[in-house]
């Protein structure tokens, strides 16, 4: 057993220094090879003397009292512990962060003006500024968005999780962004912490996608070129999800109109990408919001509900396309799409939290309201290519 008042000085192959920590329960149930710093992390070359789930459950407290996430990993000859400052990679401005939202801005921008404001591509090739009038389209759609990631930030910040500021994701048509993720280093300290970083997108999401819709439907319609509404041929249709129909039934306004030179507002459009965006992360798979939720509310049996989900989804496209008659291009692709990516997802597993306490009937009350309400932004077909 190794000298805890000795602080382990004789039994490291090499010290880096005198600031490195070395918590009692690390030094009671870990045997210690070697200490080195690297790329601002330390790592504790040595063996376990206990299982190593139960290892973590003694160890991390006294790291995260010290400053420091912590993980452990298996090698040939034993283990290491690896101890990552909470603050690591943080310095400086975020270039990476700040460069793609501002393409995203540049994105939606465009996707807003030209698709959904009817402003012509060669006035915007003449002025790219008259790109600016479709604002409102681009605060909706990324105000919703970063929204649910920063909700994951300050809950991740409060408990003390390494994670990282939200990485926007810029591209083109329909809405100028594929979304918006963020990334969380290290081993999650306890299902609590997890259902608590998992829900608050989600709920912070919600909220702001509700905002954003009760503020589309207060505003007018966009009057909708002739040139564009006179003429035939093919669109797509975005269905509204049962949510958003009842927001609209509350306050009596419409989604829809007669007259094809009106159309909704624009606006509307980012709470309905709040929407959607939303129902996709709650899929109770691997490490979207729903597979932390899950993951914590139920335990380990999460994955036998995560291998569920590829086929139910399959089996939606299977469905409209056998069934209902949809092409490729419509719904049909979007959930064959969707359960590949969950297949994916649900084969490289959850996240496994180092304490398994359950959670109390409080949390397991907000996660089953939560996705109940993620439920009503469901709908079987979101979107479907109509003859006009």
């Amino acid at each position: 057993m190794p000298d805890r008042e000795g602080g382990m000085a004789s039994e490291r192959s090499d010290d880096p220094g005198p600031d490195v920590p070395l918590p009692e329960p690390l030094q009671t149930f870990f045997r210690i090879d070697g200490v080195r710093a690297d790329d601002g992390r330390i790592r504790y070359v040595g063996e376990s003397y206990i299982p190593e789930r139960t290892l973590l459950r003694k160890i991390v407290p006294a790291f995260r009292e010290a400053g420091y996430d912590v993980d452990l990993e298996a090698t040939e000859t034993g283990h290491v512990v690896i101890a990552t400052p909470f603050d690591h990679g943080r310095e400086g401005i975020p270039w990476v962060n700040v460069t793609l939202f501002v393409t995203t801005v540049i994105t939606t921008l465009f996707v807003g003006a030209y698709g959904w404001y009817y402003v012509p591509l060669a006035e915007i090739r003449a002025n790219p500024l008259t790109m600016l009038q479709a604002w409102p389209f681009t605060a909706a759609v990324l105000g919703v968005l970063m929204v649910h990631e920063f909700g994951h930030y300050l809950a991740g910040r409060y408990h003390g999780v390494d994670v990282s500021l939200p990485y926007v994701i810029p591209f083109v048509f329909p809405f100028g962004t594929l979304g918006a993720v963020i990334r969380m280093r290290g081993r999650m300290p306890s299902r609590k912490v997890l259902f608590d970083i998992g829900a608050a997108g989600p709920i912070a999401g919600l909220f702001a996608t509700v905002v954003v819709t009760i503020i589309g439907l207060s505003l007018d319609p966009i009057r909708v070129p002739a040139e564009v509404a006179n003429q035939s041929g093919t669109m797509i249709q975005f269905n509204n999800p049962p949510l958003l129909t009842i927001i609209a039934d509350l306050l009596g306004q419409e989604t829809t109109y007669d007259d094809p030179h009106l159309s909704a507002h624009p606006v509307i459009i980012g709470g309905w990408v709040g929407m959607f965006f939303t129902l996709l992360n709650l899929l109770p798979v691997g490490q979207l919001d729903g597979g932390h939720m899950i993951r914590a509310m139920v335990g380990p049996r999460q994955e036998t509900i995560a291998s569920l989900v590829p086929g139910f989804l399959f089996g939606l496209a299977a469905y409209l396309y056998y069934w209902r008659g949809f092409g490729l291009d419509e719904s049909v692709g979007l959930w064959a799409f969707w359960g590949v990516f969950a297949l994916v997802i649900a084969f490289n597993g959850p996240a496994n939290p180092a304490e398994e306490d359950r959670l109390g009937p409080a949390r397991m009350a907000i996660g089953v309201l939560t996705f109940a309400v993620g439920a009503l932004c469901f709908l079987l077909v979101p979107i479907e290519v109509v003859t006009t």
